[in-house]
């Protein structure tokens, strides 16, 4: 009889560990899936934003060899938006139809040849063009990132997630600022484009390659389908009672982060090359922070039924505050200031994962690119709108830009913030609150 026990127990302790095997390998199989769905979107989007900002360090040596003012220079550093921005409806349509994988792949080739161009540019034209180009490639990396974590990740975790793909785009800034600048010591900007045109071709490979296939895109429904699924989403009321905030918030952040900040510190500020490169480095490192713990805090807080909107309103708001801040030109602590610019302008990032969840799968990629359809328009109008302003009033003794332009200039987007931030409070909320999904009538 004991050595019957004896063996029962032995027998159990062994089917114990192999369920242990089992159950550990499966946790390999499925992080190592996670994974290969995560980096290399990741890496897009780390491109992405150090294309987006890379002029911020950059302008001075482009203002100096191709001779731009203020209104040249913020035309075409906003090229990059207006051509993203073009390319988001169709953009969509493609990735609902096709996949994440291979849309990203193939545009990010685009992105290399857009850097080529500008590297060779002779002229504000071709720089144009350059940079025209490299929005366009690069107008998938997040929304394609979007797209797969809604297909491959539980819809709960989708704020967390977002948060760690936007916190690598904080780690593409972050490559944007001080790394740029001890690259020039090697190179100029035009052997920096090179290089980064070949990172590009890299990491397309690695999309292409490394990325599952996705099982779940949209084959089954028509072009005529995939439009009128546009159209639904821009006639409902939830979209529109979400994204003006969001838009204007967005263009705030972009436009001042990803080239008017530098400028800003210089000439405002007071700061030297070296702490303007310095400075715009510790806000790209809060712009990671943030984009990581306000999609944290959004999931926790989720489990207590607190709406992701919620927290993505407060950071909207505490946003606001830090640009009325910088109207009021701190110069003693406008580094802090800077920063938390940084850190609280991640917050127009939730909306994103709000909305995804809000309507159905198969409309989630269109949903997203319309959101950021809008935030990008929104991006150019503000980043050329404020270069506009500046070049209104004479330059300084010192070669700078006036300090009244920027008050001017940034004064005019809280405005808009501030004025879509009332309608999104006013109006009624419908679905954000219960959970429930929205239904594709059509």
């Amino acid at each position: 009889m004991v050595a019957e026990v004896k063996k029962a127990q032995k027998f159990r302790s062994r089917a114990h560990f192999y369920f242990e095997i089992c159950i550990n390998r499966k946790r390999s199989l499925k992080l190592l899936r996670n994974l290969q769905i995560f980096l290399p979107f990741a890496l897009g989007y780390f491109l992405s934003y150090l294309y987006r900002v890379i002029n911020a360090v950059l302008a001075p040596d482009l203002v100096a060899d191709m001779g731009l003012d203020a209104s040249e220079l913020g035309l075409l550093t906003s090229a990059y938006f207006i051509t993203f921005a073009a390319f988001q409806l169709p953009l969509g349509v493609l990735l609902d139809r096709f996949g994440p994988r291979k849309i990203e792949a193939a545009l990010l080739v685009i992105a290399a040849c857009g850097a080529v161009a500008f590297a060779f540019a002779e002229s504000i034209k071709g720089l144009i063009l350059g940079r025209a180009l490299i929005g366009l490639g690069v107008s998938a990396c997040l929304m394609a990132a979007f797209k797969a974590f809604v297909v491959w990740f539980p819809r709960e975790q989708l704020p967390r997630i977002n948060g760690f793909q936007m916190a690598m785009g904080g780690m593409g800034a972050l490559a944007g600022t001080a790394p740029v600048e001890a690259a020039l010591i090697i190179t100029d900007w035009r052997g920096v484009f090179m290089g980064l045109s070949l990172l590009t071709i890299a990491v397309a490979l690695a999309i292409f390659f490394v990325v599952p296939e996705n099982k779940k895109e949209s084959r089954d429904l028509t072009f005529s389908d995939q439009i009128r699924g546009i159209g639904f989403i821009f006639k409902n009321y939830t979209f529109w009672r979400i994204a003006p905030w969001t838009s204007f918030s967005q263009a705030s952040y972009l436009s001042i982060q990803g080239l008017w900040a530098g400028p800003w510190l210089r000439d405002v500020a007071g700061m030297d090359r070296t702490a303007v490169a310095t400075t715009l480095m510790w806000v790209a490192v809060a712009m990671i922070l943030g984009f990581i713990v306000t999609g944290t805090v959004a999931e926790r807080l989720s489990r207590r039924k607190i709406p992701p909107m919620t927290v993505a309103s407060w950071g909207m708001i505490l946003f606001m505050f830090q640009l009325l801040l910088l109207i009021f030109e701190p110069v003693a602590w406008a580094g802090l200031v800077m920063v938390l610019f940084g850190f609280f302008g991640t917050s127009a990032i939730l909306p994103y994962a709000v909305l995804s969840q809000s309507f159905p799968l198969k409309l989630s990629g269109r949903v997203n690119t319309a959101l950021n359809l809008l935030a990008f328009l929104a991006a150019f109008s503000a980043q050329w709108g404020i270069g506009v302003i500046i070049g209104m009033w004479p330059v300084t003794e010192t070669g700078g830009y006036s300090p009244v332009g920027y008050r001017v200039a940034f004064s005019i987007m809280l405005v808009f913030q501030v004025l879509t931030a009332i309608w999104f409070y006013l109006s009624l909320p419908q679905s954000l609150t219960d959970g429930e999904e929205i239904s594709d009538s059509h």
